[in-house]
């Protein structure tokens, strides 16, 4: 990706506030914005599973995928050109694709997990799948420590979920804030997985906090 193109500058129109124009010029000249386009993704966040993907080599295919926070569906698309079926979950609502199952759900909702393992059950009557991931992130309240317990409380639902699911030897990938997953988290993780660690893929801005919690090699219920 060239970053010699010449940036484009945005103006503020009325109304717009300064944030939303801050993000705009953010969009226009971010080389992965441009690319996803180029390439047919559905957003820049798909380059981070690939560049995740490329370090561990984890999608193959025939497998079963759950895609945690799906919307707008740039890593289902990743896992499905590798040839997995995905099954997939999101708030918000997500246009078809094939090779997706998809629900338009709360993962927290007390039926979700349910929903989700019958849906695998479509594909695998063990109901179990080789990768769990998710890219969910509540909205940001600009408090850092309530930001980070936020986010930690829908990391431990979904990997909870993940050792419910996962055949052994899969893996779970889960989106964290700066400072990575907590200690009692991380302990549980290192029970259940051969490996832990973290990885800020390229594609993450810099300027983010975020990085992906990476567990493989599940040892199995």
């Amino acid at each position: 990706m060239s970053r010699n193109k010449a940036k484009e500058k945005v103006k503020t129109a009325k109304g717009r506030k300064s944030g939303s124009t801050r993000w705009l010029k953010r969009q226009l000249n971010d080389p992965y914005v441009n690319k996803a386009q180029k390439d047919g993704y559905r957003g820049r966040a798909a380059y981070k599973l690939i560049e995740i993907n490329e370090k561990i080599d984890i999608l193959k295919s025939g497998q079963i995928v759950v895609d945690l926070g799906a919307a707008p569906g740039g890593w289902c698309q990743v896992a499905t050109q590798k040839g997995a079926r995905v099954i997939a979950i999101d708030l918000l609502e997500m246009d078809e694709l094939a090779d997706v199952d998809f629900i338009r759900m709360d993962f927290m909702d007390n039926d979700a997990p349910g929903r989700l393992k019958a849906m695998i059950k479509k594909y695998n009557p063990d109901g179990l799948a080789d990768l769990v991931v998710s890219d969910m992130a509540p909205n940001t309240t600009g408090h850092k420590q309530t930001d980070h317990l936020r986010i930690m409380a829908v990391v431990e639902a979904a990997s909870c979920f993940a050792a419910e699911v996962l055949k052994p030897g899969g893996t779970f990938i889960a989106k964290v804030r700066q400072g990575g997953a907590q200690n009692t988290l991380l302990a549980q993780l290192k029970k259940d997985f051969e490996t832990v660690k973290h990885m800020k893929p390229p594609a993450s801005r810099k300027e983010s906090a975020e990085q992906y919690l990476i567990a493989t090699d599940f040892r199995g219920r």
